[in-house]
């Protein structure tokens, strides 16, 4: 027992050096913004420096809402980053607007933890936020979130100037809050145009991905530790696949400490980092003879979406190549017969792979992933190998990730004096997204800023808007 404590803490311990490489090249986004809301002061998390929403600095650029409040928290928690130490109140309409230097996929993320103030009670706080028309919360609250943090995780295509995060309580008495955002612009690669549609035994081509809005719902290191923000170089979050799996038997977890050999056109290392790709469970064949069994994860989802599911591999376990056949499953559906790692990772071990899937959710309310061995298979070789699971709901047609209603209706349930132009603008953009899933909407604005580093109330900015828009 001793023995293995120490082999486990060894291989942490070489899994973390074996990323320093990756964390020195790491990505260098044309949008980088981190924005600690409420704070006084900025913020440094795993060397993320968070510029506080009230700075000063740049006050000549600031249009901001008179109502919204910076509170400071007194709950304190010292096991959570300082971002959580403070957040901003809305009791109306409001919005953060972000300039956008590099067109195309963004990865927006917003932070909540439980509020604790004299002012302000959670149980208060329920409302929408919208992104760029996009509808991405819808009657919020974080009345279950309790000990740890909620971070809100979406991928969108920008084809704008401007980037608009509208927060807009669900009615008076109620109040919209965050702690902090993340915006960033995506890797090209990241999110590419075309995936395989899996329904029933058809499999047909799912064009336009890269337009659609996302968001994460699972980021799983398979037979891995968590993989926190430190260690990634877009600054994600892996968990543990352990409550996922729905059975461990017949299968066992790997480890590398050698190097991953990352091959232009395959999965980069903003795809999936090094410490992902260096664990895996496999399945293995026992005394010459190949077991009759999948390895598979369950993952509850909402009925009413597609879902984007990204399969990661990378072969650590095999002695040489041409010896790892299998197939892959995404909701009992047959998705990939008999794939040959060697193959689709240009012919090298530890070389990492990834395939993209959509698939619709289905009355169950759960979304599974299967690997199992193929007619391929060889009985005293590896016959399954899995890495990491992503899986992400995507928009429906009118630009909702969340709820029933678009941004325009939304926008509806305020008077109109608080949002005023923007109540048709946006109903407009519901119209043409329940045409086409690939229309966005398009905000011009005549000021050149980076960022309005508080938030804007709706109504302030109305008629100035309007005069822009006419």
């Amino acid at each position: 027992m001793e023995n293995l404590r120490k082999n486990q803490a060894l291989f942490l311990l070489l899994l973390s050096l074996s990323s320093f490489y990756g964390i020195a090249l790491s990505f260098s986004p044309a949008d980088d913004y981190l924005i600690d809301c409420g704070s006084t002061v900025d913020t440094t998390v795993d060397n993320r420096l968070f510029i506080s929403d009230s700075s000063r600095a740049s006050s000549h650029l600031l249009t901001f809402s008179t109502r919204s409040k910076s509170i400071q928290l007194s709950h304190r928690n010292g096991k959570l980053p300082e971002i959580y130490n403070s957040a901003r109140v809305f009791d109306r309409p409001s919005r953060y607007i972000f300039k956008i230097r590099d067109k195309g996929t963004h990865m927006v993320r917003l932070h909540f933890y439980q509020l604790n103030s004299s002012q302000f009670v959670s149980d208060d706080a329920q409302f929408h936020v919208l992104v760029n028309g996009y509808v991405v919360l819808s009657n919020f609250s974080v009345g279950n979130i309790i000990s740890s943090a909620s971070v809100k995780e979406y991928l969108i295509w920008i084809n704008a100037e401007k980037l608009v995060i509208t927060f807009l309580p669900t009615m008076k008495s109620k109040f919209a809050f965050v702690n902090a955002i993340e915006v960033i612009s995506a890797p090209k690669d990241l999110i590419l145009d075309t995936a395989k549609f899996v329904t029933g035994d058809k499999i047909d081509n799912f064009d336009a991905l890269s337009k659609q809005a996302l968001e994460v719902m699972y980021r799983v290191n398979v037979g891995g530790p968590k993989v926190t923000p430190f260690n990634d170089t877009l600054w994600r979050t892996w968990l543990p696949d352990d409550e996922f799996l729905k059975s461990s038997e017949g299968s066992k977890r790997v480890y590398s400490t050698g190097r991953i050999w990352y091959q232009s056109g395959g999965a980069s290392r903003e795809i999936g980092p090094d410490n992902v790709y260096n664990t895996a469970r496999v399945i293995a064949a026992t005394n010459a003879s190949i077991p009759n069994l999948n390895m598979t994860w369950e993952f509850p989802v909402i009925e009413g979406y597609k879902y984007l599911v990204r399969l990661h591999f990378c072969d650590i376990a095999s002695i040489s190549l041409g010896l790892l056949f299998f197939n892959v499953y995404v909701n009992g559906n047959l998705a990939y017969k008999d794939l040959d790692l060697s193959i689709v990772a240009g012919y090298s071990l530890a070389s990492p792979f990834y395939a993209d899937f959509v698939v619709d959710s289905y009355h169950s309310g759960v979304l599974s992933v299967s690997v199992g061995p193929s007619d391929k298979s060889l009985g005293y070789a590896v016959d399954g190998i899995l890495n990491a699971v992503e899986i992400m709901k995507m928009n429906k047609s009118m630009g909702i990730l969340d709820g029933e209603l678009c941004a325009g209706l939304i926008l509806k349930t305020w008077p109109r004096g608080n949002v005023g132009i923007l109540v048709p603008l946006i109903a407009a953009v519901c119209v043409m997204l329940s045409l086409s899933v690939f229309k966005h909407r398009t905000f011009w604005f005549k000021n050149s800023v980076a960022w309005s580093k508080l938030p804007m109330d709706v109504s302030e900015t109305t008629s100035k808007v309007g005069n822009q828009h006419t």
